[in-house]
Order: structure tokens, then sequence, then C-alpha cells
């Protein structure tokens, strides 16, 4: 099942529909940034007494796009099925990760990572057919699979970041080739990936190691800070669309914990205020402010969950606000504390 969760803000009241998604077990799931209603899945399927894992795209029911806060009335109406619109025929390549759509694209364009090899999808035809454009395999010993990847949303996107064992490789979408490589990234599995949506070289993991990191990918040799919070494998890590000194992570230790990390952030001495604003006296304390940056910090740590928590997300409409997802199906949803939110805008 996808569940399509609708969380009325003023009053704290989540509804959810259900949609069915029939041709197996989804383990992931990301959403065309051009068209709210189209979205991709990762989910098994058996044949021949085998367990594949492949991807299609689909559309959700009109009248779930509009974000209503309606919860259907009766349960019979309840459930709806996903209308297929492609499958990214992948039965030659192997086993699919992950599907990363281009983030600032018209929805067009997909990548999805399966076993040990990228490969760039042209949507055509109102996504209803999609087309091989490019592909890159990753070569060296043993069995070499793909965990996970990002798009980076700068550089006009072309570029792509991708985890593999404990490697973190960055790749030119055009040419396909690899551009830098993270060796021992991690010190174990490395699970997840985000870039900075602010500076453009700034790359975070986390993985098994309980660690994440963050890097500058125009120097590759040493991570710039390395976060140590979690007690077991960090599953994903997101940087706030907004306001990018704000991460959060959750991990198989059931806590999702929010981090200031002002120091590597785009605004590390805090906002900057215009000298005609201030009066003298201000002047002077504004510039004893400036001189010294805040320091990084953990904001919160949110123990909700009783078990290992495998997702968490911003929400795109309102940047202090987070979701979780636990593996004993708990979906939570926090704020970012007041306190910090009017720290940071005032």
């Amino acid at each position: 099942q996808i569940h399509i969760i609708d969380f009325d803000d003023e009053n704290n009241i989540i509804n959810k529909n259900v949609l069915l998604h029939q041709v197996g077990e989804i383990w992931h799931i990301s959403t065309s940034p051009a068209d709210k209603g189209v979205l991709a899945t990762c989910y098994n399927k058996t044949s021949d007494s085998k367990v594949m894992t492949c991807a299609a795209v689909w559309r959700m029911p009109k009248e779930l796009e509009s974000g209503s806060h309606e919860s259907p009335d009766d349960s019979s109406s309840n459930t709806q099925t996903l209308e297929l619109l492609c499958h990214l025929d992948n039965t030659a390549h192997g086993n699919m990760a992950c599907v990363m759509w281009e983030p600032m694209g018209d929805g067009k364009k997909i990548i999805s990572l399966a076993d040990n090899n990228i490969l760039l999808w042209d949507l055509q035809e109102s996504s209803a057919k999609a087309v091989l454009s490019s592909s890159a395999a990753l070569e060296g010993k043993g069995q070499l699979k793909f965990t996970s990847g990002r798009w980076s949303p700068h550089h006009n996107c072309t570029q792509i970041a991708t985890a593999n064992d404990t490697t973190v490789r960055g790749w030119d979408t055009r040419s396909m080739r690899q551009i830098y490589c993270i060796e021992n990234a991690h010190g174990q599995l490395v699970r997840d990936l985000d870039f900075n949506p602010n500076k453009q070289y700034y790359l975070a993991s986390c993985g098994d190691d309980c660690k994440v990191k963050f890097w500058d990918t125009r120097n590759v040799t040493e991570p710039v800070k390395t976060l140590e919070e979690h007690s077991h494998w960090v599953w994903n890590v997101r940087y706030n669309h907004s306001h990018d000194q704000l991460i959060l992570t959750g991990s198989s230790d059931s806590r999702v914990i929010l981090s200031n990390m002002v120091s590597i952030s785009s605004e590390p001495f805090g906002h900057m205020v215009d000298d005609d604003e201030l009066s003298d006296q201000e002047d002077q304390h504004q510039e004893e402010k400036i001189k010294e940056p805040l320091q990084d910090s953990v904001i919160a740590t949110y123990e909700e969950h009783e078990d290992s928590v495998y997702a968490v997300e911003w929400s795109s409409a309102d940047p202090w606000l987070f979701a979780s997802l636990s593996y004993d199906g708990r979906l939570v949803i926090n704020r970012v504390p007041r306190a910090l939110k009017y720290h940071i805008l005032l």
C-alpha cells in the first residue's frame, strides 16, 4: 500500500488515503518534482521462484492531488488503485535500489540504480514510456551493488552521488563518468546521502558506523565535520530545504535527531544585518555578535518511535515541519522548536 498522508496544520489532525500498489511490496518511493500526482516505486516481485526488485512510474487518482482536508466518508471508497504509467524495464540490469528524479527538471528525466548500473531514463508521451538514454556500470572486484543515490540540485543538475558499500562516488550525468570518489567514506555500509541545497559542493552521508559525515566534494580526503550522536545504524540524513544548518537524521536506535550545523551552513555567522538598520549602540553589539560564529549543537532528540527509524523527511511546504517513519509502522510529525525557529528568523 501507499498512504497519502494529509496533515491539517491548524487542527493537528492527520488524514490518510490508502492506494493499492498491487504489483508487490515497496522498498523505495520517490515523487516527481514537476507533477505532484506522479511517483516512482521500487518493488519486489516474484517470477520463476526468484525475487526481483523492479521499478515503475505511477499516477495517483486526481482527487488526491489537491490535498483536501476531507477524510473519505465510507470505508468502501477508501482504497483506490494507482494508475501505471510505465515500467523502468530493468530485467537486464539487475535489482533496482532506488529511483531519483531530476530535481529542477520537468519530470521527464529519471535515474535508477540497479545492482552496479546507473541508468538514465527519458520519460516520453506523458510518462507512458521510458526510454533508456544512457548508462554506466560500476567496475571492480566482487559483487558491487549500489545502496542509494542523490541527484544534486546544483551544476545545472549534471551531477549525482551514489553509495555502494563504504564508498561514495560522484558522477557527471552528461558523460556518465566518475568525477570524485570517497573510498571508505564510512567504516561500514553507507545508507543515505543528501546535498546541501545552498552550498553546491557540500554533501552529507550516513551509515552503519553510526556516523553522519559532511563532505566538500572538491577535497574528499577528510570529512569537513562528523556527527556521532546515534548509537546504531543511521538510515537517513536530510538537509532542511530553506535553512541548511538544520539537519535531520533517523537511526535504528529508534531516535530522530535534529542538529544545528551552523559552522558548515551558508550562513555561519547567523543572519547578516544591514549596517544602515542599526543605531550606534546596536552597532557595537552587532560587531561583537558577528565575530563569534554560532556553535554546532544537537537541538533535540525525538524518542516517539519504539523501533528502527527508516525514514525522515522535511515538509516541502513548511520548512519547520518534518516527519519520521519507523519499522513498526508509526508515522510521527514534529515541528522545529519555536525558540530555534525565532533564533534563525530573527
